[in-house]
């Protein structure tokens, strides 16, 4: 699928039909938190048991990702996304059904975390193989962006008129959305071989390196959702904001993530360790800098949950990147494996930050929180060299898929 194939404005208009597609997954999985009473009064569940429709949802993506991007390796790119997003349409407009009981609701949930495991290990590799290999961090900054107006517009959005017109609508208008990424991709994308052009490998393929990206994907995220997952109670009970200004402070945190990733997304191709190295970095100093100084000043609180936001987003987006970079083998499997990382991260970190949650409490979360970056930072920042016997020979440059099928 080489850039000579379309013209400038289609390349951008398939960009533009995965970044909303991005959007639309990323408001698809966190909805639920916004209506959390209404599904559970309509549908006569309790809070958990519409809190599993997101954890599940979570965990789904977390364990299918790998499995189903190397089931699916050999098919063309734009016929898997084609299907991903006609599931999420699907699903989507099955969750909106008026007479839908919780056991449905659940099953559509999981189909579309089936469908959002593999679009986001897909949806790199054909974005930045439509670009020249010099245009990689640009791209991924850009999808990034996409994903990261979720929280910011899509689930405040959602959860607007869910409370205005009842939980299933948002659905419906979220199936509307999918249908038209579907028909961008199905009819802007050309059908080609998965592994055809330079994304389909690794720029500069390194499996220790790939190695400790995952780690390091794995550990800051397991941080930063260790204290995030209660960040309301944190504010409340440790900083002293009201709980009338609660939403409006996680509107200030979504924002500073996206005032994060566009200014880190133009970086990532000239300072591709930078990129990663600093926002984990500030995402330590951010957490450990709640738990010491978030219950003293409100000014300060706000700042670092600013900074905190500010972190979080251009972490995962410096790691897709270089997971582009260092992939050992297909760059959708290595993708799919970060993204696996992700999604247990999420999991680990409310587990954790729950089962310690008694013991150093509400504040303490933060303190474990930063300590797992720290650990994420010591890894990145660790010296990883390459044996003799490792370095590409001048056949494997030229040709990045000999020995990596």
């Amino acid at each position: 699928m080489g850039s000579v194939r379309l013209t400038a404005r289609r390349r951008a208009a398939v960009v533009a039909a995965l970044m909303l597609a991005a959007f639309t997954f990323n408001t698809t999985e966190n909805l639920p938190v916004g209506l959390l009473s209404l599904i559970s009064d309509d549908l006569r569940v309790s809070l958990a048991s519409v809190g599993l429709l997101v954890t599940g949802y979570g965990l789904t993506v977390a364990v299918v990702s790998l499995p189903v991007a190397h089931v699916t390796r050999s098919v063309p790119r734009r016929h898997v996304l084609a299907g991903l997003l006609g599931l999420l349409v699907l699903a989507s407009w099955v969750s909106a059904l008026g007479a839908l009981s919780y056991g449905p609701l659940l099953a559509a949930r999981v189909a579309t975390a089936l469908a959002q495991a593999l679009f986001w290990a897909v949806m790199g590799p054909v974005a930045v193989g439509l670009f020249p290999p010099e245009r990689r961090g640009r791209i991924i900054g850009l999808l990034s962006a996409g994903g990261s107006l979720a929280s910011v517009l899509g689930v405040p959005a959602g959860t607007w008129l869910g409370g205005h017109s009842g939980w299933r609508t948002p659905f419906l208008v979220l199936g509307a959305l999918g249908l038209v990424s579907l028909v961008m991709i199905a009819v802007l994308l050309p059908t080609s071989r998965p592994e055809e052009g330079h994304a389909a490998y690794g720029a500069a393929p390194d499996a220790r390196r790939f190695a400790v990206v995952l780690a390091t994907t794995a550990l800051s995220v397991t941080g930063a959702f260790a204290g995030f997952t209660y960040v309301v109670a944190f504010l409340d009970e440790v900083s002293g904001f009201s709980r009338g200004s609660v939403s409006a402070l996680l509107l200030v945190f979504g924002v500073a993530g996206i005032a994060g990733v566009s200014a880190a997304g133009p970086l990532l191709d000239r300072f591709p360790r930078g990129t990663l190295t600093v926002p984990v970095a500030t995402q330590a100093v951010a957490l450990l800098g709640l738990y010491a100084g978030g219950g003293r000043s409100q000014v300060v609180a706000i700042a670092l949950l600013m900074l905190l936001g500010a972190s979080v987003g251009p972490v995962f987006m410096a790691t897709q990147s270089q997971v582009l970079r260092f992939a050992p083998g297909r760059t959708e499997l290595a993708l799919a494996a970060n993204s696996a990382a992700f999604n247990a991260g999420v999991a680990a970190g409310a587990l954790t930050g729950g089962a310690l949650l008694s013991a150093v409490g509400v504040r303490g979360t933060f303190l474990v929180g930063g300590v797992l970056t720290l650990g994420a930072l010591a890894v990145l920042t660790w010296p990883v060299g390459t044996r003799p016997d490792e370095v590409a020979s001048p056949t494997t440059r030229r040709n990045p898929r000999i020995g990596l099928q």
